[in-house]
């Protein structure tokens, strides 16, 4: 073997340690603090079953960290002279919920490990899967090891998180962007089988729609005036509290309540993924819990990447 061959083997042979070092694993915390995962299970449990609502919430701040420079708790940090709050973006102003959650789990897990070891993305991850277990959905073992970022970036939430308002297209090149296929977008928009959305997220539906229900649109139009109202709910399926396929059947009757979920069946290339969950709801659960995996997997800070933080909404300055 020529030189340059044996430079490249060395090359490859590091660059394959390096990956093995670093990749995420769902048993990264057996040895670190075995009793991190109960602990994350038991607040999450104990949130859900306060307020069922809260379920949804916690599964939708996983979302909008991941899609927003990868998995790093970023969406967590507060504003401050040196942050630009994800918080404050258009999609979760007053809107992103769950925090104080969020708060709750980091402490205990915290003291039951005795030390900062379980990153806030970590728990990000954790507590969406627990919350829709505890909504009677589907379990996958969550990849773990993500370490938190030290930044934060408005701006770039403004651009990457999907809007209620897009078409299908516009949905699957949002989704391509993060790596994500067709089968990805339909099976994790299915996340909308839980929570509720606010008026103004879906007012130009239910008022100027052609591709709805009309007695679902009256009925959504009684708490969502054309002005005024804004922050009013409605639930995003008729089984808001319960991970089931009612969000499919909704679709398939015309009855999505955001833009964004009637265009999965609107005659495009996504309306048989849509049938087939509707019909299917084991293949709805499988294809659901492995998209959760491989969003779990975007841009995901390791090794010495990033820090662990003491408070999930502040950087370590030490």
């Amino acid at each position: 073997m020529d030189s340059r061959g044996f430079i490249l083997l060395q090359l490859v042979v590091l660059w394959s340690l390096a990956t093995t070092a670093f990749s995420l694993s769902p048993y990264y915390y057996q040895n670190i603090c075995p009793q991190a995962l109960p602990t994350i299970r038991k607040v999450v449990e104990a949130a859900v079953y306060k307020e069922r609502r809260m379920g949804a919430s916690l599964l939708r701040l996983h979302y909008h960290d991941c899609f927003v420079n990868g998995c790093d708790a970023s969406l967590l940090l507060d504003p401050s002279p040196t942050i630009d709050s994800e918080k404050n973006s258009r999609a979760n102003q007053n809107s992103a919920r769950g925090f104080e959650v969020i708060d709750a789990i980091k402490a205990e897990v915290d003291q039951i490990c005795g030390r900062p070891v379980v990153s806030c993305a970590d728990i990000l991850a954790v507590a969406a899967r627990d919350s829709v277990v505890a909504l009677g959905g589907p379990s996958w073992q969550v990849q773990l090891g993500r370490r938190d970022s030290t930044t934060a970036s408005r701006a770039q939430a403004d651009t990457d998180l999907p809007s209620p308002f897009l078409d299908l297209p516009a949905l699957i090149n949002s989704f391509k962007n993060h790596g994500l296929n067709e089968r990805d977008l339909v099976a994790l928009s299915g996340a909308h089988t839980i929570g509720f959305a606010q008026c103004f997220t879906f007012r130009n539906r239910i008022y100027n729609a052609t591709n709805i229900d009309p007695a679902f649109a009256v009925e959504r139009r009684a708490t969502c005036p054309l002005t005024g109202g804004n922050t009013n709910l409605a639930p995003l399926d008729p089984t808001p509290a319960h991970f089931d396929t009612a969000y499919f059947n909704n679709l398939v009757k015309q009855m999505g309540l955001l833009i964004s979920d009637q265009a999965l069946f609107s005659g495009g290339s996504t309306d048989d993924l849509v049938n087939t969950y509707k019909l299917y709801p084991q293949v709805f659960w499988y294809d659901f819990a492995q998209s959760m995996i491989k969003m779990g997997n975007i841009k995901p800070l390791t090794g010495d990447q990033g820090q662990i933080r003491a408070n999930c909404r502040l950087v370590n300055y030490y």
